[in-house]
């Protein structure tokens, strides 16, 4: 019997060895195959580029996995705690697989066979080899891969780090990754504000996210989460009270939305979105954790909405009211089709509302219901009412191209009228009536120094078009051109004084394009002025002639200068502003003359830093070779090196400038006189009025906007740069200079002020009628002869009369054009 019982111990023996030999041959031959777990050392995970404006406020995210890196140690004790309660209680004891685990899960599937579905034993460490280096695959051979790489991960990394690595790599659900991007996502907060029971529903998310929906699954959700609480009661990482009050607590889950976030900015992040990839890459944006700081500043980009959304509003109410939105039936629950109507989220003010009735002198209206995020309708049916007032400029009707009025509200609106209504300020259910303007703008704002774009508005709303008119649209300026014609002339020899001609000129173009005879709009003429009161007037026969005097290919070359064209065709049309260009590149140019001639480049983007916090890309390339210096050692002070390039003639932008302040206090923009301070500016309106710009600036900024139809075409009479754009930019000024002191522009030093009669730019006595203070630059000054720009080009027979250098005209025509 001990022969024999030996002779079978012998078999096992032998049997055990063989086994063993062929698992060490089978594990060495894995083991030639396993990836190198050495990657892990740097591991650079897709991290989100977030962007934020001037004052640090978050704009925008932009990702494909919504994920923040947070080392280990900014991870709360009870994180951590709540995670390895939930996936691995051994953590900190194990090697790397947790033998015990292993033989409890054994166990428990042998129990459970056939019956439940069999449940693992996977380590931190197990699931950090299993995600970073090998595949899903449900085999033997991957699990031994797995525990191979396990061992070896924990004898090259700290249980910490290994934790860091598994906590920013894990998927979470709604396109989150990691703690710190689920923290955000689920519960708006960082990582160090979760409480217990929102760490331990985060803890409870890696084994299935979509099991446990907070929505969809809600009872599974509480009920897993609370498992997790109890596993910390029990592991000591929490008291049972702590425990107790954390399972009371409900979900409380509120997503954060994907996008802007920064109120109003939605076309300026799209912008920079767009310089991002266009100077990095798509990569680089939605996976390279770049944080931006933009230009933009958030008070001025709402002030700069304001007004542009008040202009839109003004001309397309005008015009008449163009009907309902939408129209839905009110039979039944009008809730629920009202709902599926998707209003605007970036007009907060306006709500879609449904007509329930109508009488003479008011409507009842049904707002829109709110609606989870499960898309289920949830708000009570709330109801207002328009009074025939609040609607009265919807009483002049232009319904399908047809003009027609209503004599009360019951012409104007019907039932199951779907529109849009604005809250009257003061009143809990009384509303306006309001209308998606047809009428499109852009509009920007700039630091006239720097070239930091302070403000963009790229039209009514980004959630109807993300066009940006401000940077993507193409338009004529019209005579808001003029200042870089007139800028080109005082640069080389005229001066504020020199009279040109504003009478009839014809020009013949060659070949088949035929004689062209500009006009002035309202079509009368001045005879000889002087520039200031050309560009004061606007007048678009004086540009003319002072540009065919001095060569359109001199005028070309400044445009170019100012950045306004790349190359503009030498034509004596592009004088009138008949080329296309940016609103962003025109407040770019007028920056160039507030700031004194010297060239900026435009910018949205501050700085950028990499995902280290590495500064790759900073705006200001201004040198300071003492800035660095680590101590004081009474050293002087450092400079700033600004070798940016003189464009103009510090003296010839003081001039110009101060002919564009004339432009203000007795020409085409006097709406803007009671603002009461320096303003500079220049109005402009393309032919057949389907444009209207302003551009002005006092000495520390610049705002510059037009307004006309996304496909050009007129306005209707009347609907000019001082009449539509001015106003604009009027609202603006008075916001965003609110508080500010006044500050006069800046006189280069060595120029002359000397008296001089406005109308024939001759000298004068400094208490004479028709006198102004003109500035000249040195070795220049009025002219002593009265000299005219332009004679020798004017039309034979035309009814000009030039008396005296007192100029007494008279001059008499017709036509129209640009001013």
């Amino acid at each position: 019997m001990i022969r024999l019982i030996g002779y079978f111990f012998g078999i096992g023996t032998v049997m055990a060895l063989i086994a063993a030999a062929g698992a060490a041959l089978y594990v060495v031959s894995i083991s030639k195959d396993l990836p190198d777990y050495e990657v892990l050392a740097k591991y650079e995970p897709p991290v989100m580029t977030r962007v934020h404006a001037s004052d640090g406020q978050l704009m925008a995210e932009f990702a494909r996995e919504r994920r923040l890196y947070l080392p280990i140690q900014a991870v709360p004790d009870r994180v951590k705690a709540a995670f390895i309660s939930a996936e691995d209680k051994n953590f900190y004891q194990h090697p790397g697989v947790d033998i015990s685990g292993l033989f409890r899960a054994v166990l428990t599937n042998i129990q459970n066979y056939g019956t439940r579905r069999p449940v693992g034993a996977s380590t931190i460490t197990q699931q950090v080899a299993k995600n970073f280096l090998l595949s899903n695959d449900q085999t033997i051979g991957r699990k031994v891969k797995e525990a191979i790489l396990s061992f070896r991960i924990e004898q090259a990394y700290s249980k910490d780090r290994i934790l860091e690595l598994y906590l920013n790599e894990i998927f979470f659900g709604l396109n989150s990754y990691g703690i710190a991007g689920a923290a955000l996502t689920y519960f708006n907060k960082s990582v160090n504000e979760l409480t217990v029971a929102e760490a331990a529903y985060l803890a409870a998310l890696p084994k299935g996210p979509s099991n446990y929906h907070p929505f969809r699954q809600p009872e599974r959700a509480i009920e897993r989460r609370n498992w997790v609480i109890d596993r910390m009661a029990e592991n000591g990482y929490v008291t049972a009270e702590e425990a107790t009050e954390a399972k009371a607590e409900p979900l409380g889950v509120t997503p954060r939305h994907t996008g802007n976030y920064l109120f109003a900015s939605e076309y300026f992040s799209e912008e920079v979105r767009r310089q991002i990839i266009a100077k990095y890459g798509e990569n680089a944006l939605y996976e390279g954790g770049l944080s931006v700081r933009t230009t933009l500043d958030p008070k001025l980009q709402v002030m700069a909405r304001k007004a542009l959304q008040h202009g839109l509003f003004k001309y397309d109410e005008a015009r008449g009211y163009r009907g309902a939105y939408r129209t839905i039936s009110t039979n039944g629950d009008w809730g629920i089709p009202l709902s599926e109507i998707k209003a605007f989220s970036d007009v907060p003010e306006w709500q879609l509302a449904v007509v329930l009735e109508v009488t003479p002198q008011q409507a009842t209206i049904g707002l829109q219901p709110d609606r989870e995020t499960s898309g289920k309708v949830v708000s009570e049916r709330k109801q207002g009412t328009i009074d025939a007032a609040d609607a009265k400029w919807a009483l002049k009707l232009l319904i399908d191209g047809k003009r027609s009025s209503a004599k009360s509200l019951e012409g104007v609106l019907n039932v199951g009228d779907v529109v849009f209504v604005e809250k009257k300020e003061g009143s809990n259910d009384a509303f306006q009536l309001r209308q998606v303007p047809k009428i499109a703008g852009g509009a920007v704002a700039m630091d006239p120094h720097t070239g930091r774009v302070l403000a963009m508005v790229g039209g009514f709303s980004f959630a109807e078009s993300e066009f940006n008119r401000a940077t993507q649209a193409m338009r004529q300026p019209g005579s808001s051109f003029k200042p870089f014609v007139y800028s080109a002339a005082l640069d080389n020899g005229y001066t504020p004084a020199s009279v040109v001609l504003d009478g009839p000129i014809s020009i013949d173009q060659g070949g088949s394009l035929g004689i062209w005879a500009p006009k002035n709009y309202g079509g009368k003429f001045a005879g000889p002025s002087t520039l200031r009161y050309g560009i004061e007037q606007s007048r678009n026969l004086m540009t003319v002639r002072l540009a065919q005097d001095m060569g359109m290919k001199l005028v070309a070359e400044y445009a170019e200068r100012f950045g306004i064209y790349d190359k503009m065709l030498p034509v004596l049309a592009m004088a009138l502003g008949s080329g296309e260009t940016t609103v962003l590149r025109m407040v770019t140019g007028y920056s160039i003359i507030a700031n004194g001639g010297r060239k900026i480049t435009p910018s949205m983007i501050d700085r950028i830093q990499d995902r280290y916090g590495k500064t790759v890309f900073k705006h200001d390339e201004r040198k300071c070779e003492n800035c660095t210096a680590t101590e004081w050692k009474d050293q002087p002070e450092p400079d700033l090196i600004d070798d940016r390039d003189q464009v103009l003639d510090p003296m010839t932008a003081y001039q110009i400038t101060s002919m564009m302040e004339g432009v203000v206090q007795r020409g085409t923009a006097t709406i803007l006189k009671s603002l009461n301070r320096p303003i500079a500016g220049k109005t402009g309106t393309t032919n057949d009025e389907k444009d209207a710009w302003f551009i002005g600036f006092t000495p520390d900024l610049v705002f510059g906007l037009y307004l006309g139809y996304d496909t050009p075409s007129p306005m209707g009479h009347g609907f000019t740069g001082s009449g539509l754009a001015a106003p604009v930019f009027k609202e603006f000024a008075e916001a965003a200079l609110q508080g500010q002191r006044s500050v006069d522009f800046r006189v280069p030093e060595g120029m002359t002020v000397i008296p001089i009669d406005r109308k024939t730019g001759m000298r004068a006595s400094p208490d004479g009628p028709n006198v102004i203070m003109e500035a000249f630059k040195p070795g220049t000054g009025p002219a002593d002869t009265y000299s005219v720009i332009g004679m020798d080009t004017f039309s034979e027979g035309s009814p000009v009369e030039v008396q005296s250098p007192n100029v007494n005209r008279a001059i008499q025509g017709g036509g129209g054009g640009l001013f």
